[in-house]
């Protein structure tokens, strides 16, 4: 019998990919993949340490891990292990600490590659979307983040190897690519000037598209200043998918200016703006921190404010969390932690609020949904997917829709996304190729 594996990824659509691309060479090696909970042979947790509660959960994790296999290898690699490699080394549930340099060489370190043969590994049961990496590390050193000291410079794949990535994860059936990395927007920045007068990251999108045949192609997250006019004719065409996390931080300008972002909310609403005229029913999501060092009532009050107008489609709300070696750590005016409690509450209030009236305003809509799988919804079992602008839908079959695209008709909303039908008319089966392009309309989707 072949020895079993489970690769968890916390934090980051990074982390993911990675995750992901560790999963695939264990399978190229002869492992099998498990669940966490089912006490596989090796547990692997790619971690996260933007926050202090992160680290926390990726501590309980590797508990977890080992209680479910006393005997097993528990492994703890990533941004966490990276940065405190001698404080998870001294937990003894941990087996093994493999930071962010040698963490792609977990098989030769483990000497596991001499099981079974190499190749492509199959499309794991139940994967439908596959994350990318292109590039990691970050040289932009924001004052509350911690990233750079775990990531390192930044430094870009080469587009023929991601070609070929991609090609690959087509020829084994995923139907949509995530491309991932910290910061996306510096693709490239190493290889001198982009041709066609391009950047770098919308010539790897462009060549992605042209040459490798995947059905849905998703970047997954840019600054505003990095949106390009070539980015928001490639949302508009809808040869990508119409979706961006865009990272806002705060709504005040006075608190983006002391955290070192290199944007304000006049160019940050703007993008904003053309995105939604390219594409009216553009996913935008972001993340938001609140009770940065300094953050007065009322500058949380402007930031509110401003997030509200901007009728995000999602929103990921972190209290401030102080990061050892970060500039912020040694900033005045700490906000204590009941303040910043109070503020994360009506933050995320705010983006169940607007989150909300977005999907509200989809209601009738169609829409082209990858589903994924089945699972338990108010009692029944319910097909769930992701839209191409990135909303979570439902609906009930009695067929097997797991890795299909199928143009649907938005319905209602749910608790954490909306209901909808597919269009039984234009169902479309797992093998067909052409891309579905996105209408918005109330009438139709042109595939």
């Amino acid at each position: 019998m072949s020895p079993t594996v489970a690769i968890q990824a916390h934090g980051c659509k990074l982390n993911q990919a990675e995750a992901e691309a560790l999963t695939l060479r264990f399978l190229q090696a002869g492992f099998t993949e498990a669940s966490p909970e089912s006490g596989p042979d090796v547990y692997v947790l790619n971690t996260c340490t933007v926050t202090h509660v992160a680290d926390r959960k990726a501590r309980q994790a590797l508990r977890r891990a080992r209680r479910a296999n006393p005997d097993g290898l528990v492994v703890a690699t990533g941004c966490y292990a990276h940065r405190a490699t001698i404080e998870l080394a001294e937990m003894p549930e941990v087996s093994l600490v493999v930071d962010n340099v040698d963490k792609m060489r977990l098989p030769q370190i483990l000497g596991i590659d001499s099981y079974g043969s190499a190749g492509d590994a199959p499309r794991p049961a139940g994967r439908t979307r596959s994350m990318i990496k292109i590039q990691e590390g970050c040289d932009q050193v924001c004052a509350y983040c911690i990233v750079p000291k775990t990531r390192g410079r930044q430094r870009s794949l080469l587009i023929k190897e991601l070609l070929a990535d991609v090609a690959q994860r087509v020829a084994v059936g995923y139907r949509e690519v995530v491309l991932t990395g910290t910061q996306l927007g510096s693709y490239g920045h190493e290889f001198g000037p982009a041709p066609r007068g391009r950047t770098w990251y919308e010539e790897l999108v462009r060549r992605i598209l042209a040459e490798t045949g995947v059905q849905r192609l998703r970047f997954s997250s840019l600054q505003p200043q990095e949106v390009t006019p070539g980015m928001v004719e490639l949302y508009a065409s809808g040869q990508l998918c119409p979706h961006v996390h865009m990272p806002l931080q705060s709504g005040s300008d006075a608190v983006l200016k002391r955290m070192r972002r290199r944007y304000d909310t006049g160019l940050y609403a703007r993008t904003v703006a053309r995105l939604r005229e390219a594409a009216p029913a553009m996913g935008i999501t972001t993340d938001v921190i609140v009770g940065f060092p300094g953050e007065t009532g009322e500058e949380y009050e402007e930031g509110l404010r401003f997030i509200e107008a901007m009728e995000f489609s999602d929103m990921h709300v972190f209290p401030y969390s102080r990061r050892p070696g970060t500039s912020a750590a040694f900033l005045e005016g700490h906000i204590d932690p009941p303040t910043k409690r109070a503020r994360e509450r009506r933050m995320l209030d705010l983006a169940r609020r607007t989150a909300g009236r977005r999907r509200q305003a989809l209601v009738g809509r169609r829409a082209t949904v990858l589903w994924e799988a089945a699972k338990d919804v108010d009692g029944a079992p319910a097909w769930s997917g992701l839209t191409e602008h990135y909303v979570r839908v439902y609906t009930r079959s009695d067929g097997d829709l797991g890795n299909r695209i199928e143009p649907v008709t938005l319905t209602a909303l749910a608790p954490d996304g909306m209901w909808c039908e597919p269009v039984a008319s234009r169902s479309r089966g797992p093998q067909q190729p052409e891309l579905c392009q996105h209408s918005f309309d109330n009438s139709r989707v042109e595939c």
